[in-house]
Formats: structure tokens, sequence, C-alpha cells
């Protein structure tokens, strides 16, 4: 990867940009620092292109490049439920340079089910901030012929075992979903992970899967265009997109919930000023014009908070998803 930079640099420059890089390479605070971004950061998507994760990140990442003036540059990893994406961040250097979209499968879940992946998500990685959260919607393939969760319901138990639910994965949030409204209503419907949201979304729009369970970003415009029909949303209230959808609360199932979120974890190591910058920016970044128009556009909630408040959101969502974890009994695929 090229660092963006004109060949005509007067000399003198040119060795102090050096010199900042080379003290940056060998983890040297102050100066390091401040000239911290010189080049592109790689930011890691554990999943194939085209699903919510990229979604949200390709509307950060623009923010972030015009803020800082440096590229940050999308690589899609998907499949392993998102261990080799972070070993991927693992093996990188502490340096600010490689950052990952960290989830609800990758923070909360994956301890619970890879416990040899090499590494410990509370101890080798750092939280920067938590982005968005995304509202979960639960959705049928058109042909399905259901109308709402009830007639759902009744529909999959008249046929144990014959439906089948497509996920972007192992412990993706869909997966999540999924199992969750498994064990809250008594349904048996077989699960299919894919890479990503791209390729199971594919699968479930041409018919071959009947059920999916995805954030806003990625279903709205099938569920406007009649491809796929949504019967409910995760959220513990309706969302202004889809007004007349119910929530999973509101059909008898008390203290349902679930909702998508994303945010950025770095490498343990990498220097408190370089998360502090990073995180301020993306504060800034959540509150631009677009990003505000694209998360009202998909009644998502903005994030931006500090590293701090990031780490207690994800204790928390270790501490709750568990028991989905060990009575769905969630295993690698």
């Amino acid at each position: 990867m090229q660092d963006s930079q004109s060949p005509l640099i007067p000399r003198r420059d040119y060795l102090k940009w050096m010199g900042a890089a080379g003290l940056a390479a060998t983890g040297v605070s102050g100066h390091a620092q401040s000239a911290w971004p010189n080049k592109p950061i790689r930011w890691i998507i554990p999943f194939a292109p085209g699903g919510t994760s990229s979604i949200v990140a390709r509307g950060i990442a623009a923010q972030l490049t015009k803020q800082l003036g440096a590229s940050f540059v999308i690589d899609n990893k998907g499949g392993g439920g998102g261990v080799p994406a972070m070993q991927e961040l693992h093996r990188a250097p502490a340096d600010g340079y490689t950052i990952i979209m960290s989830h609800i499968g990758l923070m909360a879940v994956n301890p619970l089910i890879y416990p040899d992946s090499g590494y410990d998500v509370n101890k080798d990685f750092v939280p920067v901030t938590l982005l968005s959260r995304v509202p979960s919607l639960f959705v049928v393939h058109k042909d399905v012929p259901v109308t709402d969760m009830k007639s759902l319901i009744a529909y999959v138990k008249a046929r144990p075992g014959q439906l089948n639910y497509a996920s972007a994965g192992n412990a993706s949030a869909g997966h999540l979903a999924m199992e969750a409204l498994k064990l809250a209503t008594g349904m048996f419907v077989t699960h299919i992970p894919y890479r990503g949201t791209g390729p199971a979304l594919n699968d479930v729009l041409a018919g071959r899967i009947q059920l999916f369970s995805a954030g806003t970003p990625a279903l709205l415009p099938h569920i406007k265009s009649g491809a796929v029909r949504c019967i409910a949303v995760g959220t513990t209230e309706r969302i202004p997109v889809l007004p007349d959808v119910p929530t999973v609360q509101e059909l008898g199932f008390k203290d349902f919930e679930t909702v998508q979120w994303y945010g950025i974890h770095a490498r343990a190591g990498t220097p408190p000023e370089i998360i502090t910058k990073l995180q301020q920016e993306c504060a800034k970044a959540v509150k631009s014009p677009e990003v505000v128009a694209q998360n009202a556009a998909e009644s998502a909630i903005p994030g931006g908070g500090t590293p701090a408040e990031y780490a207690a959101f994800v204790a928390r969502e270790q501490a709750r998803w568990k028991e989905v974890v060990i009575k769905g009994q969630i295993r690698p695929g």
C-alpha cells in the first residue's frame, strides 16, 4: 500500500516526515503521536462486503478521511466467525494503522465459543469508541405465506426443522438475534451461516432461504421493493422508518431486545494519544451532516463516546449474551 504524498517535497520537510515516521514505528511518545496519521489506516471489517458493517464503516471512513487527511482503507475479511480478522489485527503493529470494526460477535460471543483463538479480547485489544447501534429486523422471503410473527410461529411449528434462516456467520448479530427469537418463541428453524450479510442476503432474495435477521442498512431497500417482508423489529420501541412494524415485545415476548452494534478496537499497546485522537475524530464524524442523515434514514443511534464508555458497554453485552450462547448451544461452525 503506497503512502499518499506528493513526490515534490522539500528535503528538509521530507526528513522531518521520515523522522516522525521512524519514531512512530518504535512507539516513542510525544512527537510520534502528534504525527499520526501520516499514511493510510487499514480498517478490517470481519465480514464480506455488502452488509451493515460495511455500510456503517464506509460512511464513517469517508468522514475520517476528510477530517484527518489520511485514507481509511476498508478491508473486508469474512469467514471463521471473525476469528481470522481478529488474528490479523493481533499480528499487526500496535501503531494505530490497523484497526477493526468490533461488534457483538467478536467481543461478546467469540470468547465463549472460540476459546483457542490465540488471543484474549479483553487483554489483547483496546476499545476506541462505539460508532452505531442499528435496529435488528426480522424478515421472511416474499413467498413465505406469513404476514406477522404470530402466523410465522404457527407456520414454523407446523413444519419443524423444514425452514432455514441465514446469517452473516457464526456469532454474527443476525445469528444471535434469530437464536434469541427461537428461544423466546419455541420455533425450530435451521441455521445456515454465510461469510457475510451480502452473500446471505443473496440467497434470501433468491428464495433459497426463508428467514433472515439483519440491520436496517442492509434490509430496508429490499423491504421497500417487496422482495422480503418485515414481520417484527428487535428494538424495544417501533422505529421511525418502519412505523407499522411491531416490536417482538409488543407481540407478547417480554424483555426481548436485539440490536446490532458496531465500534472500533485497536491493538493493545497502541499509544493512548492515538486512541484518544481517533475517538475524538469519530465523535466528530458521527455528528457530520452526512452520517446524521444516514443514521436518520436507518433509525440508527449514533455513538462517539469514550473508550471507557465503550469498554463498559462491551462488558454488559458479554454478560447479557452468555445465556443465549449457552441455551442456544451456539458453537463454531
